[in-house]
């Protein structure tokens, strides 16, 4: 299945690393102190953070009901939740760089995370040496989310010089993949407990954490050596 491909994308959160549900409901709490601490959204804080989490159920965004419904700049929650962001939460994979050099194709990162926050992340679980030149942040791109339209992922092609046709999407989120399809490119989700989006048309294949997803691609690269 991947043997025709030439590079793999991968998102960053909660792919190249996991958001446990605790790690989950502390970001919604930093959101919700960036938008009311920072930005002056009045509501108190538990109010704000029951409404991200609503958000983020409704439209796979935790800000999409502030920009709606009281007029909150995509690029200013971005700068004040990124720099919130807990980054001393997360928990690194073990040997994870050794294990994606393996694969043998080129790799690139691919995030909603503004630039800032993706270098801290990307130190924290070791990866920041591999993907150091090789990571982009929507921003990069001049919008702020992954899952509008197609255009961000055909840009990101042409950025890093590939085709969309010769590359691998890989995330979490459904509703990323369906643009990253939209596009041309094929598309892995990445899930942690049921596969909520067996039913997708626009995934290709689904593996439970990205440890599976490498372990399949290893395979396939040694069958087809």
């Amino acid at each position: 299945m991947f043997c025709d491909k030439k590079v793999i994308i991968w998102d960053l959160d909660n792919t190249l690393y996991r958001i446990t549900p605790e790690i989950a409901d502390t970001l919604d709490e930093t959101m919700a102190e960036a938008l009311v601490e920072d930005l002056g959204v009045a509501l108190s804080l538990q109010e704000c953070k029951a409404l991200v989490k609503q958000s983020y159920k409704t439209y796979r965004d935790g800000g999409e009901y502030f920009y709606q419904n009281y007029g909150i700049s995509p690029k200013d929650l971005s700068f004040y939740y990124n720099k919130r962001n807990p980054v001393h939460l997360i928990e690194p994979y073990q040997n994870l760089a050794q294990k994606l050099k393996k694969i043998g194709l080129e790799q690139y990162v691919f995030t909603a995370s503004n630039r800032h926050a993706s270098e801290r992340i990307l130190k924290k679980i070791g990866l920041y040496e591999m993907f150091k030149d090789r990571f982009y942040s929507v921003e990069d791109f001049g919008v702020y989310k992954k899952n509008e339209d197609e255009a961000v992922y055909i840009q990101y092609c042409e950025k890093i010089g590939f085709k969309p046709e010769e590359c691998i999407f890989v995330d979490d989120s459904y509703s990323n993949l369906e643009y990253a399809k939209k596009a041309g490119m094929m598309t892995v989700r990445i899930y942690y407990q049921n596969n909520s989006a067996g039913d997708k048309d626009y995934i290709d294949i689904a593996f439970k954490g990205v440890e599976q997803c490498i372990e399949a691609m290893l395979c396939e690269k040694a069958k087809a050596s």
